[in-house]
């Protein structure tokens, strides 16, 4: 269902339903997909950081199902803690809302459609 809604272009993502205008993280799914076909240009137009959010949020994931099939433990991200992560989240995050602001101002090739 969710293949079909991506395929179809359904918007998912609840701020750009209620809103009409794209969240810091949309268009990430669809760099995702594009990452995964090797399309290196269409994923850095859909978004600016992906590059480096992809891997990282395929690393944590990684993790996870790792520390899940080895031990059983559910949400092994969580101990991933320590100022090197919450440094690593807090630039992430500050990075998303400025290449998101600069967006709307036309950089980047603007706002990435809903």
């Amino acid at each position: 269902m969710l293949g079909g809604a991506v395929a179809l272009r359904i918007p998912l993502c609840p701020f750009a339903i209620v809103t009409r205008h794209p969240c810091p993280g949309c268009g990430l799914t669809r760099a995702s997909l594009e990452l995964a076909q090797g399309h290196v240009g269409a994923a850095m137009h859909l978004h600016p950081l992906s590059l480096v959010l992809v891997p990282v949020v395929a690393l944590v994931l990684g993790y996870n199902l790792l520390a899940y099939v080895k031990d059983g433990r559910v949400a092994a991200a969580e101990s991933l803690q320590g100022r090197g992560a919450t440094a690593i989240a807090v630039v992430l995050g500050a990075l998303g809302i400025i290449v998101w602001v600069a967006r709307f101002f036309g950089a980047f090739g603007g706002p990435v459609p809903v």
